[in-house]
């Protein structure tokens, strides 16, 4: 395949998912703020709604179009609200995820299920979705993964489950788009180490303490910045954080060291208050609309 190459950000027309907090809206804003159009999806439509007036009250161009990744009809209709707009796709980004804490023999089936709905199958829909725009001009599809598609972390069992799906899936794709097919599309994946966003707050949670992510974790804005490089230049795959790096080699070369490692994670996964909303974002769109960074042991403001 010959050498791919995109436009700058500023000329390119954007879809993220996942748009209305964290890393999503984080990225939302950063390429708005660099000139690009961008099509905001997630299922919380008010929050959506006040991100569009944010990023065009600073002059900025956006459209929200609120879908659930995990229903295909809807989100193909949210996409395709945007092309209304714009009149085509630059740039794909299949960031929208859920979390949850249990362990793997507490957690009902029934999450467990719904949980791969959004994570893996909205990846699988929105690339599907994605393929059919890109293919007119060209362009990057971006899927989010993680240090646990990888490695994994107790406790979150099922998400890292979940993400090495998002990999595999991912990686096939990309062998039969860049190199079977020879599209002029890039297939990227995008593993982050922990990263401070409203994620632990919005997971569902088994646990009797409030979840959250381990230490050292990285910026929001680090993982935007991974994304948007990946939209210019065709990349096959980046690791976000120091500590994605070292996780993901330890778990490759010595995965028995990786084991005991990752069990030590047990203890400093919560903090030392009851859960504040077991429930979580799992069933229904989150309270943190508009949020980019974790609240850490303090309650959110409503």
């Amino acid at each position: 395949m010959s050498k791919m190459s995109f436009k700058p950000i500023e000329r390119q027309v954007i879809l993220i998912t996942g748009a209305s907090s964290g890393i999503g809206l984080t990225t939302a804003r950063m390429a708005a703020e660099r000139g690009a159009k961008v099509i905001l999806v997630s299922r919380d439509e008010a929050a959506l709604k006040r991100v569009e007036e944010e990023i065009r009250g600073k002059g900025g161009r956006a459209v929200a179009a609120a879908a659930d990744v995990a229903d295909m009809d809807a989100f193909r209709r949210a996409a395709q609200k945007g092309v209304d707009v714009f009149h085509r796709i630059d740039t794909w980004v299949n960031n929208a995820g859920v979390g949850m804490w249990g362990r793997i023999t507490q957690v009902d089936v029934a999450d467990d299920r719904k949980l791969f709905e959004t994570n893996f199958w909205g990846v699988v829909h929105g690339s599907l979705i994605a393929l059919k725009h890109l293919k007119q001009n060209g362009g990057a599809l971006i899927n989010l993964g993680s240090e646990v598609s990888e490695a994994v972390v107790p406790l979150q069992g099922m998400y890292s489950a979940s993400k090495h799906a998002v990999k595999g899936f991912t990686d096939a794709l990309r062998v039969e788009v860049e190199e079977v097919d020879a599209l002029p599309i890039s297939v990227t994946l995008i593993q982050p180490t922990a990263t401070d966003t409203p994620f632990p707050q919005n997971a569902r949670n088994y646990m009797d303490e409030e979840p959250k992510l381990p230490d050292p974790q990285d910026k929001p804005e680090d993982v935007a910045e991974a994304i948007l490089d990946a939209a210019v230049t065709p990349t096959r795959s980046k690791k976000v954080g120091a500590m994605s790096k070292v996780n993901t080699f330890v778990a490759k070369f010595a995965p028995k060291l990786g084991d005991k490692l990752s069990a030590k994670h047990v203890a400093d996964q919560h903090y030392d208050e009851r859960p504040r909303d077991p429930d979580g974002s799992l069933y229904k769109p989150s309270e943190t609309g508009g949020q980019v960074h974790g609240s850490g042991g303090v309650t959110p403001s409503k």
